[in-house]
């Protein structure tokens, strides 16, 4: 399965039609730009054609820009972003979406401009209030795991009806499934389809093998 997972006709201005596009998105921090497009390709034959790349190294821009240029079946992000400059550095380089692990109005505000996707990431009720008041209808659920879970998620959706929510940060496949049988969850964002062992020896068979496990959790939605 490749490009053919997108959804036909999506508008992915909307940031709920990016989160539909797969149940995983792999967030992944890339120490090598030439490992970006052999990567997007192993994802792709798996069944994942959606990938963040993580604002952490050097390499992240020319990651994006990458896969962008010689990948342009998968859907490239840019994640862990924090200013309006890291947004536009982003933007330039091709990304498709923007994520932010918490609170960033003025990473929101540039993406406004802009009009490309936004995810920005909420643990407390105060914080998904804030930024439901400010327009956002998705939000990161961030630190998943150490913030309780699949109980906490729907604890949250039950105060916010209207708010989708993508857990991140601690989200194992085993656990993938107990967050994906939540209405309010369309996708889960993790670590576990590129893990750094396999990115450092560049075992794309591996990452493929673990990517088509993971496009599998689409049978726990509701």
């Amino acid at each position: 399965m490749t490009a053919e997972l997108r959804v036909p006709g999506a508008d992915l201005t909307d940031i709920a039609a990016t989160l539909g596009l797969s149940p995983v998105i792999p967030v992944v921090t890339l120490q090598r730009e030439a490992d970006a497009v052999p990567l997007a390709e192993a994802l792709l034959r798996g069944g994942i054609p959606i990938i963040e790349i993580a604002l952490r190294t050097a390499a992240a821009l020319g990651a994006i820009e990458a896969i962008r240029r010689d990948c342009p079946s998968i859907s490239v992000g840019a994640g862990t972003l924090w200013t309006p400059e890291q947004t536009l550095q982003a933007a330039s380089a091709g990304a498709e979406f923007i994520s932010s692990l918490g609170i960033a109005d003025a990473v929101q505000d540039v993406t406004r401009s802009l009009k490309l996707p936004y995810l920005p990431g909420a643990q407390t009720a105060s914080e998904v209030a804030h930024l439901t008041r400010r327009g956002c209808k998705a939000m990161k659920f961030f630190p998943a795991g150490a913030a309780g879970g699949a109980a906490a998620v729907a604890a949250r959706a039950a105060v916010f009806p209207d708010v989708l929510f993508c857990p991140t940060g601690g989200v194992s496949a085993t656990t993938a499934p107990s967050y994906l049988k939540l209405e309010a969850v369309p996708c889960v964002g993790g670590s576990w389809i590129t893990p750094a062992a396999l990115l450092a020896e560049r075992n794309w068979t591996g990452v493929q093998e673990l990517a088509g496990r993971a496009a599998q959790l689409a049978n726990y939605k509701p």
